[in-house]
């Protein structure tokens, strides 16, 4: 059985390579992961806890040891800083530990790692923070950015944004939703009576499906411990998309024998479902920019034996002359910021910048100018993106009626009602995680005047 202080340090060294060294933290924990997958699954399993929750908390946490520390965690050494941030993880978000052990450990891997002047610190620091974990001073809802940058450690910056853009409670009901835990969820593929037999079949795996919201076909799995062992992915009877993505397909309306043209496509989700809706009918070519990408896209094809779909390495930006006016329809998901999917994928609020923003833009904006090109007299773009971000979602939309030859096209014939709103009514709609049940995404129809 590895000692707990060998578990802290395979923690520390993590946490290094994720705030020094700027490597993505899912990454950085599979790396360890498989470096020490000789361990114990509980030990594995507290790597992996404080690891993300550290920088999940990682704002908050630099908050609470600024307010018992002299010196600022921004001034503090990188080992010592994430010494600190991995105790206060533990010492305020699990019980299961006990604060001495929290504060030792600390203090020995201080030690080990050579800063043994600094071991009094270190102790200082963490025990008074234990001494008065329940009565922590956190800014009030008089300070709304403070407030809620602090207690659902979102940059400032992003928390101004949202305030600006949704409004208080909007804004605080999607942060609180991105601290949850995400729900794995797939669209099951086929008619009525075919998913019938692939819930079936989850059962007999002892897999747990429950029915998504807002898309018949959309439901949450649990209950397994390796999604390509489950037999319904092998047989490609499933594959797995979040709800707001099946919307934007949805959105697309897609009929029978259509040409449809994704641009952005890898992993090859949206491809998958508009090939599903075609039934076996027309032809979906499903692109993106790298091998890799179109390996990826490549392998789903032939697990869902996706007949009516194929996969091709394309730049986006790059304007094809042999596809103009040739698609009924473009599915254009950009690269965007991902603000959106914050609650999946940590690493995204500290890494986008507002100058980055700005950057996608552009590219936005130069793939979105080739995609209605290829659209035919009649046809119709999907535009979508999984951010929260007016300059890339309504900014671009609005862009694109001034600028094309395009028309705003309702959403409401083509999704639930529980979604209908002002904005589905005039051809777009943002989701918002906490307000609707889905990641934060966004989709908009346009038509292309003329027959």
């Amino acid at each position: 059985m590895t000692n707990k202080e060998n578990l802290r340090e395979i923690i520390l060294d993590i946490l290094l390579e994720i705030n020094r060294e700027e490597q993505y933290s899912h990454l950085a924990i599979r790396g360890a992961l498989e470096r020490y997958q000789y361990l114990p699954k509980q030990d594995r399993a507290f790597i992996t806890r404080v690891c993300e929750g550290t920088i999940e908390y990682m704002l908050q946490i630099d908050y609470i040891i600024n307010r018992f520390s002299k010196v600022k965690v921004s001034k503090m050494k990188p080992v010592i800083q994430n010494i600190l941030r991995s105790g206060v993880y533990q010492l305020r978000w699990m019980d299961a530990v006990p604060d001495s052990a929290v504060c030792n450990e600390a203090v020995k891997l201080a030690q080990k790692k050579g800063f043994y002047s600094l071991k009094g610190f270190v102790n200082g620091v963490l025990r008074n923070i234990a001494r008065n974990k329940q009565s922590i001073p956190f800014p009030g809802k008089d300070q709304p950015a403070e407030y809620l940058s602090v207690k659902y450690s979102m940059p400032a910056w992003l928390v101004e944004k949202w305030l600006l853009e949704l409004g208080f409670e909007q804004t605080e009901r999607t942060l609180e939703q991105f601290l949850k835990e995400s729900r794995t969820s797939v669209y099951l593929r086929g008619s009525e009576s075919v998913r019938e037999e692939t819930l079936a079949g989850l059962k007999r795996q002892g897999v747990t499906a429950e029915p998504a919201p807002y898309v018949n076909g959309a439901y949450y799995i649990s209950g397994y411990n390796y999604l390509p062992a489950v037999e319904a992915f092998q047989e490609g009877r499933l594959h797995v998309q979040d709800v707001s993505s099946m919307i934007a397909g949805e959105a697309a309306g897609f009929q029978k024998d259509s040409f449809v043209l994704d641009l952005c496509a890898a992993p090859g989700g949206k491809s998958l479902y508009a090939a599903d809706k075609l039934c076996g009918t027309g032809m979906v070519e499903a692109r993106d920019l790298t091998e890799r990408k179109v390996a990826l896209i490549e392998e789903n094809i032939e697990r869902c034996r996706a007949e009516n779909m194929r996969a091709v390495r394309s730049d986006a930006t790059v304007l094809d002359k042999s596809m103009i006016g040739r698609a009924d329809t473009v599915i254009a998901d950009v690269p965007c910021s991902g603000l959106g999917v914050i609650g999946r994928k940590t690493d995204i609020k500290y890494k986008m910048t507002p100058e980055k923003i700005s950057e996608l833009v552009k590219l936005q904006r130069r793939i979105l100018t080739n995609a209605v090109q290829y659209i035919k007299p009649g046809g119709t773009l999907i535009f979508s993106t999984c951010t929260i971000c007016r300059r890339e979602n309504e900014e671009n939309v609005k862009w694109l009626l001034e600028n094309f030859e395009l028309e705003a096209e309702s959403l409401d014939a083509f999704l639930c009602e529980e979604l209908h709103s002002e904005t589905t009514a005039e051809g777009y709609l943002q989701l918002l995680p906490g307000v609707h049940k889905t990641d934060g995404f966004f989709a908009a129809r346009l038509r292309k005047k003329g027959k």
